[in-house]
């Protein structure tokens, strides 16, 4: 029996997500870049990306995906014993974006604090959620995958802009008090640092600050060798997903829904096929919202989840892949 079956185990009591209301399509695109919509459904799968308002942070999107969670789990913020917010675009680089959702939500009983493991900083919150309920820390956790890309978008770099939109999921983990709650049955999280070149953000940190003289060479935006990123995602996936399935013990017709991160339905396709799960059980939204980092599995999750995709007792497997780079995987008794 594995460290994570021997423990107190521990479910998701709640969902919500949010997403910006502008609306970017791919005509839209067309007339900033020398590109089109052919091109970028047959290569990607995305249709259009939502973009938030100007006054609209990472913690103000983290807030309202919060909130919906909240609503669901039946809590109260003052409830919250622990907010973990994954994001690779913090309101400010200190204090926390955490310490504004706690703000926001009025939950000034919890501890919170951000992570930055990109497209796996939600599942990465999962677990180390999970564990820290487990061992007795906190009985619940408020967990928030939330991303403003836009401010990190190179708008004149056609093979990036138009991947990236703007959202938020979120999910409360508590302890759970019975076979009827469900269950977080096993997690998986890796990372390997030797490919930090293959996406990342260059500028903007202590290595490379933005000074007057590099201001207009956009190193603060998203840079990424999209062909490397394809063939580490879905190897890395792949692996991650297999290690959660078989520590629960269970088979690929076991499953009711794969819920992967929505980047690209190329991956997506690959992933389903080498997990030997049927299309029709893979759940995908990344044609509405493109990728949102961190947010986008948690977006995906919910919205599975409030459309009946997920039904009581069902087996769910979660899985994504990042810059670091980085991957996870979760599988979910629900």
């Amino acid at each position: 029996m594995s460290a994570e079956h021997s423990q107190v185990s521990v479910c998701i009591a709640g969902t919500g997500s949010y997403v910006p209301e502008k609306v970017l399509t791919n005509a839209d695109l067309e007339k900033l870049v020398d590109t089109t919509d052919e091109w970028i459904v047959t290569r990607t799968g995305i249709r259009e990306r939502r973009i938030a308002a100007d006054d609209e942070f990472t913690s103000h999107l983290a807030t309202k995906a919060a909130l919906r969670a909240l609503e669901q789990a039946a809590m109260d913020p003052a409830e919250i014993e622990l907010i973990i917010v994954a994001t690779i675009t913090p309101d400010t680089l200190t204090p926390a974006t955490a310490c504004y959702v706690q703000q926001r939500l009025g939950a000034f009983g919890a501890v919170a604090f951000d992570i930055s493991a990109a497209c796996s900083g939600f599942l990465y919150a999962m677990k180390i959620a999970k564990r820290l309920i487990s061992d007795g820390a906190f009985s619940n956790a408020l967990i928030i995958g939330a991303e403003k890309l836009s401010s990190f978008v190179n708008w004149d770099d056609r093979s990036t802009c138009i991947l990236f939109g703007d959202g938020a999921g979120a999910a409360v983990l508590r302890k759970a008090s019975g076979p009827d709650d469900g269950e977080i049955l096993a997690t998986e999280m890796g990372t390997d640092g030797r490919q930090t070149h293959l996406l990342n953000i260059p500028g903007g940190g202590s290595a490379c600050p933005i000074t007057i003289e590099n201001a207009d060479k956009h190193l603060a935006t998203m840079s990424m060798l999209g062909k490397e990123v394809f063939k580490h995602a879905v190897t890395r996936m792949k692996e991650s997903a297999e290690k959660v399935i078989a520590r629960s013990n269970l088979k690929p017709e076991d499953i009711a829904l794969v819920v992967p991160h929505q980047a690209n339905l190329r991956i997506i396709d690959a992933i389903a096929e080498r997990l030997d799960v049927p299309y029709d059980r893979v759940f995908t939204n990344l044609q509405k919202y493109g990728n949102t980092s961190a947010a986008a599995v948690a977006i995906a999750l919910d919205e599975a989840h409030r459309s009946g995709r997920i039904k009581k007792g069902e087996h769910v497997v979660l899985v994504v892949f990042g810059a670091g780079l980085t991957w996870a995987a979760a599988a979910i008794r629900w």
